[in-house]
């Protein structure tokens, strides 16, 4: 329960405090070599690699922990989740629908070449071109000019509440206009180039992604000579290598190694995220789950509990909601930490489609490594449709072919996954039962949703704002039902001796603010 997950949060929390020695550096600079050199590598261990790293072409959370330390953004989100300005200097809400923004003049790339407005209109620009992952969450977004060398206008279309959010997330990082315009996105996209503190130096592919200081931020000298995100599916190769010290930071620490990582040299750092794990349903044909009383059923059948308990040790959330209450903006509190678990009426439901000779037949697509204990859920949620009498075909796939399936729109019945909410803003998480999103994903179209989420895209005033997404919010939990929620994923770091790290909700990673403690 978040009780629990608050208390061990605040041992982490305490144990980063402690004063550790720091592990030597050997010639690369990673821990374990000459223990009179001076740690200036930062190795992080993550379990996915990014599909690609463009950074308005991923929508992952693997790619956007690096493209936020390669790039600038116009704003950005400090450690309290609070917008505040990057690289905007001054900025203006004229009226509904026009905004004015000047930046700083001493930003440079990475190639040496001055960032400016025209950089920013075309970053912008770029997003209005649908196919590209990020940019429905910059559709209302209808005009970017460069009014002067550091001055900018945004015209929206209508009111747009979420405007400074999505310039604060992954989408919205400031690409070199003049470079891509010359070499081409391809080109740039396997070399990227930002103005952020660190740059691109190489992608091993399914390895790691290796990162250099840029002497010369804006922002001042960075932390670190140099950064590799290294990717690590394997949960016991991950904790191995952090606790041998061949990783400084290692991401997703199942629950079995809690207590492990946390009583030696290394530490775990715990933290609430937006993440939801969750079932996504076909709800059109010919699946089963387009029958709504089998998409019940499934929820029905689920003890969230049980899976809380038995899998995080009581260290998660229960949800009905991808849009958590206290975390994201509009989140509806009465969907937060309950469940439905009714596996009597479940079976009723199922038995009264098989007596009409309907299918309960579902096939079950599910990861391994991609998220804690997923290979695991999967295993326990089968068990319980089973018991409440599908017939359940259960595919556990790798990263990169679970990912495929997400990407390519080709999931069947039941497909499990943990989102998170790249605005803290419920309209991220809402807007994908809209029709346009809703209908390739998951065959779902509502005329009622539509109409809500629209009022509350086209209105400034936030309470007005809650209580359409409260609204949509209940359609979809007990009503309609194409998505399934099951739980808030914590997040659970292990850090080693030395350094002080703190998970952010949004569950991405500045590595400028991992400290060393000696």
């Amino acid at each position: 329960m978040k009780k629990a997950l608050k208390a061990i949060a605040v041992v982490g929390a305490a144990a980063l405090l402690l004063t550790g020695c720091v592990p030597g550096t050997g010639s690369d600079g990673n821990a374990g070599g000459d223990s009179g050199a001076t740690k200036d590598t930062l190795v992080f261990a993550q379990t996915v690699d990014p599909r690609n790293l463009d950074p308005q072409n991923a929508l992952q959370t693997s790619a956007d922990r690096i493209n936020r330390n390669v790039y600038d953004r116009l704003f950005t989100r400090n450690d309290k989740s609070e917008i505040v300005p990057q690289l905007v200097t001054e900025y203006q809400q004229v009226d509904d629908t026009t905004w004015t923004m000047s930046i700083r003049d001493d930003a440079t790339f990475h190639d040496g070449t001055a960032l400016t407005a025209a950089d920013v209109e075309f970053t912008l620009d770029r997003l209005k071109d649908p196919a590209l992952l990020e940019s429905r969450w910059y559709s209302q977004i209808t005009e970017v000019t460069a009014t002067g060398e550091f001055d900018i206008e945004i015209t929206t279309d209508g009111p747009m509440p979420t405007l400074l959010a999505a310039l604060s997330k992954s989408g919205a990082d400031i690409m070199p206009a003049a470079y891509i315009e010359e070499h081409g996105i391809e080109e740039f996209i396997k070399s990227p180039i930002g103005s952020g503190p660190y740059k691109f130096v190489e992608w091993r592919r399914d390895d790691r992604v290796v990162l250099e200081r840029n002497d010369d931020y804006w922002g001042g000298t960075p932390k670190w000579a140099s950064v590799e995100v290294r990717t690590i599916p394997e949960n016991s190769t991950r904790v191995s290598e952090l606790l041998t010290g061949g990783v400084d930071i290692a991401t997703d620490i199942p629950v079995v190694d809690w207590e492990r990582v946390g009583s030696g040299e290394t530490t775990m750092a715990f933290g609430e995220t937006s993440r939801t794990m969750m079932l996504m349903l076909r709800v059109n044909e010919p699946h089963a789950t387009q029958d709504v009383r089998l998409r019940e059923a499934i929820d029905l059948a689920i003890d969230k509990q049980a899976i809380v308990d038995t899998l995080f040790n009581g260290n998660a959330v229960p949800v009905r909601t991808r849009a958590p209450h206290g975390i994201v903006f509009g989140g509806d509190p009465d969907l937060y930490n309950t469940s439905l678990y009714d596996l009597d009426r479940a079976k009723e439901l199922v038995a009264e489609v098989v007596a009409e000779g309907g299918d309960v037949e579902l096939h079950y697509s599910a990861s391994r490594g991609s998220y804690p204990m997923d290979a695991e859920l999967a295993e326990m949620v089968s068990a319980m449709l089973t018991e409440a009498g599908f017939t359940v075909n259960l595919e556990i796939l790798e990263g990169g072919a679970f990912g495929d399936i997400y990407s390519d729109y080709s999931s069947q019945e039941v497909y499990q996954v943990a989102l998170a909410d790249g605005l803290l803003d419920a309209s991220y998480a809402l807007q994908g039962y809209a029709t346009e999103l809703g209908m390739p994903r998951l065959g779902y179209s509502n005329a009622k949703v539509d109409e809500l989420l629209a009022a509350a895209n086209r209105t400034l005033d936030s309470a007005e704002r809650e209580d359409l997404y409260a609204q949509v919010q209940k359609i979809i939990a007990e009503e309609d039902r194409p998505q399934v929620m099951l739980y808030l994923q914590p997040s659970a770091y292990g850090v080693n001796a030395g350094l002080k790290f703190s998970p952010r909700a949004d569950d991405g990673v500045v590595f400028d603010a991992v400290e060393l403690t000696k």
